[in-house]
C-alpha cells in the first residue's frame, strides 16, 4: 500500500465514486462524512476525479454517475459483501458502465493494517504485545448469513496477525449478541466497531450494548475511521485502474 502514487498529469484522469450506505435518518450527515473521506482519498490521487454518494440520499448516486466518465470505478465503503453491495448497489450500477470493486471490509490488506492499529492502541495503553484481548463489534444480520460471515472471516484473518491475542465477535442483529460477548471482559480489552462510519449503530447501539454489559475495556473509533483507510482505498482504485488500462 505504501506504493500508492499520484498518476502523471499527462495520463488521462480516471473517475471514481466512493459509495457507502449513509444515514437514512440524516442523509446530509452521511453525505458530509463520505465527502470528507473522498477528499482524503483525493490527496493520494490528486489527478483523479473522485466523487462520493450514499445510497441513503435519494438520487445522489445517479447524479454522481451522470457527472462521471463512461466507466467510473466504484469503491463500496461497506464492511461486508452482502445484499447492499451485491443487490442494492449492483442494481443501481447496472447498465451504467461502472466497475464495482470489492467492499472495504473484504480488502486483503485490512486485517494486517487493523492488527497494527490494535497493537498501537495496546502499546499506548501500556499493555504490551500479548496482554490484551480484542472484541469486534459487528452489525450482522437477522435475515441472512453474509454480513455475519464477512465479520467472522475478518476476525479469523486478523487472528493470523495477532496469534497470541484472543479475538471475539459480538453482533447487534444476530447471535452471539454484543452485549452477551462483552459481558465479563477484562479491563485490557479493545472494543473495535467493525463499521465503516459513525452512523447510529456506532453512536448509539454499540455503546448501549457495551453499557448494558458493564464493559470496562477501551472503546475505539470504528474501523472505517482508521487513519490508513483513505490510502487503502486509493491503492485499491489505482490497482483497478492499472488493470483496466492493461486489459
Amino acid at each position: 500500500m505504501s506504493g500508492t502514487r499520484s498518476r502523471s498529469r499527462k495520463e488521462q484522469a480516471i473517475d471514481a465514486i466512493i459509495v457507502s450506505h449513509g444515514q437514512p435518518s440524516n442523509a446530509q450527515a452521511g453525505e458530509a462524512h463520505l465527502r470528507a473521506l473522498a477528499q482524503r482519498v483525493r490527496e493520494f490521487l490528486p489527478d483523479w476525479q473522485i466523487r462520493s454518494a450514499t445510497l441513503a440520499a435519494p438520487g445522489r448516486l445517479e447524479r454522481a454517475l451522470d457527472a462521471a466518465g463512461p466507466e467510473p470505478v466504484v469503491f463500496p465503503v461497506f464492511m461486508a459483501e452482502g445484499w447492499f453491495t451485491k443487490t442494492a448497489l449492483a442494481g443501481r450500477l447496472k447498465k451504467t458502465g461502472a466497475r464495482q470493486l470489492p467492499a472495504l471490509g473484504v480488502h486483503p490488506d485490512l486485517p494486517a493494517l487493523t492488527a497494527q492499529l490494535l497493537q498501537t492502541a495496546a502499546d499506548h495503553a501500556g499493555w504490551g504485545a500479548h496482554g490484551y484481548e480484542v472484541l469486534l463489534a459487528a452489525h450482522g444480520s437477522a435475515t441472512g448469513s453474509a454480513a455475519g460471515r464477512c465479520s467472522l472471516d475478518f476476525a479469523e484473518a486478523l487472528a493470523s496477525w495477532l496469534p497470541s491475542v484472543r479475538i471475539d465477535v459480538g453482533f447487534l442483529e444476530q447471535a452471539p449478541h454484543l452485549e452477551d460477548v462483552a459481558g465479563g471482559r477484562g479491563l485490557r480489552t479493545l472494543a473495535l466497531p467493525f463499521f465503516a462510519g459513525t452512523g447510529g449503530h456506532v453512536r448509539d447501539d454499540v455503546p448501549q450494548a457495551l453499557d448494558r454489559a458493564d464493559f470496562k475495556g477501551l472503546r475505539m473509533e470504528p474501523l472505517g475511521n482508521a487513519h490508513f483507510v483513505p490510502e487503502l482505498i486509493a491503492h485499491a482504485l489505482e490497482l483497478a485502474a492499472h488493470r483496466m488500462l492493461a486489459a
